[in-house]
């Protein structure tokens, strides 16, 4: 592996680190919604403006194939479920805004150059070595540090959770499918859970008899907060026959197991909430 060290909003690094590569995964980004509401322009810069700059350089360097990551989070709260790749786009915060603003960028390049490029969707990733700012570990580290009480948003909205490995399964299918240039794909399970419930899953899991409490600093704004994702993978499944493998109970004790080893928990701040 060779590390390019560099800014995607750098077009001249970007198109430095593409030289000689013939697919391209598109992965960078700002993605936490809290912080999203401070500084959207910075959102803006990264989101869209680095996305045109991966998909310039893709069209001067004939990249054979473009790898494109969005985010379930640009279908907004559902109006049907389960959500094909057809369902409205609804920017519910400026972290999904820009989002949408770069799959729009990358449908312009494909309609308007060829470029080949997939949009991927996948739904809520979860597994080891997640930033704390998701709400598994956020979860599982004040669970497993012994806190009386888990201090956590909104518990109603449900979620459609996809272990990390199946979903790089995912990203790998699409790349290798030619059938799918031109198509935006979600990778998703079909499957919901609410937060509370997944919340009270890892508990039981760790043994906690903590309290749950839902603290205002991390409640997004009634009209920003997504009720429902509950995502249809059959474009996936028909394009590739990708399923997925991990449950969420084998989900859960995959990521606690990674969690309970020695030193990991020294990388997280139980006590700190960062947006």
């Amino acid at each position: 592996m060779e590390i390019f060290a560099g800014d995607v909003r750098d077009a001249f690094g970007v198109a430095a680190a593409m030289r000689d590569c013939q697919v391209v995964f598109h992965l960078a980004a700002l993605i936490g919604i809290p912080y999203s509401y401070q500084s959207p322009d910075n959102y803006v810069e990264t989101n869209i403006r680095g996305t045109l700059n991966i998909l310039q350089a893709a069209r001067s360097l004939n990249v054979e194939r473009i790898l494109l990551t969005s985010t379930s989070e640009v279908y907004g709260t559902a109006r049907f479920v389960p959500i094909t790749e057809q369902h409205p786009r609804q920017g519910q915060s400026p972290y999904s805004a820009t989002k949408i603003g770069a799959d729009a960028m990358a449908d312009a390049f494909y309609h308007s150059f060829g470029l080949p490029l997939t949009i991927i969707r996948p739904f809520n990733t979860y597994g080891p070595r997640q930033s704390a700012r998701a709400i598994i570990p956020a979860t599982v580290v004040q669970a497993l540090t012994g806190k009386s009480e888990i201090r956590l948003g909104s518990l109603h909205p449900t979620r459609d959770m996809v272990f990390v490995s199946d979903t790089i399964e995912g990203f790998i299918r699409i790349a290798e499918c030619d059938q799918s240039v031109g198509s935006d794909v979600n990778i998703a399970t079909g499957r919901e859970v609410s937060i509370g419930e997944l919340i009270k899953t890892i508990l039981r899991m760790t043994s906690s008899e903590a309290q749950i409490i839902e603290d205002p600093a991390r409640i997004r704004p009634a009209g920003s907060e997504v009720e429902r994702l509950l995502g249809c993978p059959d474009r996936l499944y028909d394009l590739t026959g990708w399923r997925p493998a991990v449950s969420l109970l084998e989900g859960l004790e995959a990521t606690l197991r990674w969690f309970r080893e020695p030193g990991r928990l020294n990388h997280y701040k139980a006590d700190l909430y960062n947006v």
